[in-house]
């Protein structure tokens, strides 16, 4: 018979334990590792018991690990996602859908979507007050949404209008719910449930539109939308993507893609007003056509303030060997982002803004992990970096953006996401035309198709 050996943790009551996390989460983090290594036992919210890792070669083996000895968590995400998403499905299903959906996101494909990411950027930059502070994450919100609603779900008129206004309020009451579960039959038919409920059923009907309005348009095949390619899209078997799969899948991407990449825009901004230098760097290189520090920027910045601060397993198999562990089936398991990322073995002076380290330097699989690991990795992660980098070219090429002393703003947890607290406050002005030099034109198309 197996033994089991678990990592040492915390004794107080769970509700305590849950408290604690729940009211500073890196704090948190950082104050068990201190006080029990890089691998402890802690109680949280809908995860119940779990073991935390964050040493390197045991966060490797886990992620490695097949989907029969170690998959996804169950929190109940078809509840909220639909059972055809991919954070619902598991296994073979899980394989057979993301093999299904990786196209659209990777290689050349990426470069249909730059245009239409810079579009975005420009007419909500163009809204910008000069010369006084403001919130930049409602900016970056609607940025992102309006470029998945065109990319992903290519929606226009009046089911672009009706996403753009629905959506919002359905990955809340989500994320919320998520976070805090709250008993199906608290205040009955109008309490969260019931609104999420609802806000489901006119996604749905949207979407269903949607649908029907895709699948009568003879130019469908011309079509860069990932909507467009899940229609024409075939399982192994030759059979297609069912409605409410596509609908699962829409949503979870949107779910994905939206609200943590305008998070990591705003942390960006956040980072950049505190390290002028940089910040002057950025600018000089964007003029000149380059991006090789951008680039290593927005890796830095997902290292320092990742906006999801964890990714989380199942043992399936009957026991697990992790490393100095023995797990028994059923366990949840939590991979520590924010302590991977504070590791100094790996990272070193890792509590320090540091571009430069990443400057011709590809990040480690199993160390820089913002977008999780092995087969649970995020698929659009290859998206989202696309997008990352084309807004914040846009933004260094049109605006100044003014230095600060202020403090950092602190992380605040909205559900899902750690966001800035202040929500990425900035000062901007719009900045001269600058003549672009052929060498820098050949520079940009270069990058716009490789």
């Amino acid at each position: 018979m197996t033994t089991v050996k678990l990592p040492d943790g915390p004794t107080s009551p769970a509700f305590l334990q849950a408290i604690e996390v729940m009211a500073g989460r890196t704090r948190a983090w950082r104050r068990l590792h201190e006080r029990y290594g890089s691998a402890f036992t802690v109680y949280l919210p809908r995860f119940g018991r779990v073991v935390v890792l964050s040493e390197p070669a045991e966060v490797k083996a886990l992620f490695t690990a097949s989907a029969e000895v170690a998959d996804n968590v169950d929190v109940n995400l078809g509840e909220f996602l639909g059972p055809g998403s991919l954070f619902a499905l598991e296994g073979a299903e899980h394989r057979k859908q993301r093999k299904l959906l990786t196209p659209p996101f990777h290689g050349r494909r990426l470069a249909v979507y730059e245009t239409l990411i810079e579009e975005e950027t420009v007419r909500e930059l163009a809204t910008w007050p000069q010369g006084r502070e403001f919130a930049t994450m409602d900016s970056m919100m609607r940025i992102t949404l309006n470029v998945i609603l065109r990319a992903v779900f290519g929606a226009e008129g009046k089911e672009f209008d009706e996403l753009r206004e629905l959506l919002p309020k359905l990955v809340l009451v989500g994320s919320a719910l998520a976070a805090l579960p709250v008993p199906r039959k608290f205040l009955g038919r109008y309490g969260p449930w019931a609104r999420f409920a609802a806000y489901r059923r006119d996604y749905d009907e949207i979407v269903g539109r949607l649908v029907d309005r895709a699948a009568t348009d003879e130019r469908l095949a011309e079509r860069d939308d990932v909507l467009a390619m899940m229609l024409q899209a075939r399982y192994d078997d030759g059979t297609p993507m069912t409605r409410g799969e596509i609908a699962d899948e829409l949503l979870t991407l949107l779910t994905a893609g939206h609200e943590t990449t305008a998070t990591t825009l705003s942390w960006t901004i956040e980072r950049l007003r505190r390290h002028p230098e940089v910040l002057r760097r950025l600018v000089d290189e964007v003029d000149e056509g380059g991006s090789a520090l951008r680039e290593a920027t927005l890796l830095e910045v997902q290292r320092v303030r990742p906006v999801i601060d964890m990714t989380a397993r199942k043992i399936r198999a009957e026991s697990m060997q992790l490393g100095r562990w023995t797990l028994p089936k059923g366990q949840n398991v939590v991979v520590s982002i924010r302590l991977m990322h504070d590791n100094e073995d790996l990272f070193p002076n890792a509590r320090t803004f540091d571009p430069n380290r990443f400057v011709g330097v590809r990040p480690g699989t199993f160390s820089w992990i913002p977008f999780g690991g092995g087969a649970r990795r995020c698929i659009g992660a290859a998206f989202a970096t696309m997008e990352l980098n084309v807004v914040l070219r846009t933004l260094l090429r049109d605006f100044t953006l003014e230095p600060t002393e202020a403090p950092d703003e602190r992380t605040h947890f909205r559900g899902v996401a750690l966001v800035p607290a202040e929500k990425g406050r900035a000062v901007v002005y719009r900045r001269a035309p600058r003549p672009v030099t052929a060498e820098a034109e050949q520079v940009t198309h270069e990058q716009s198709i490789a």
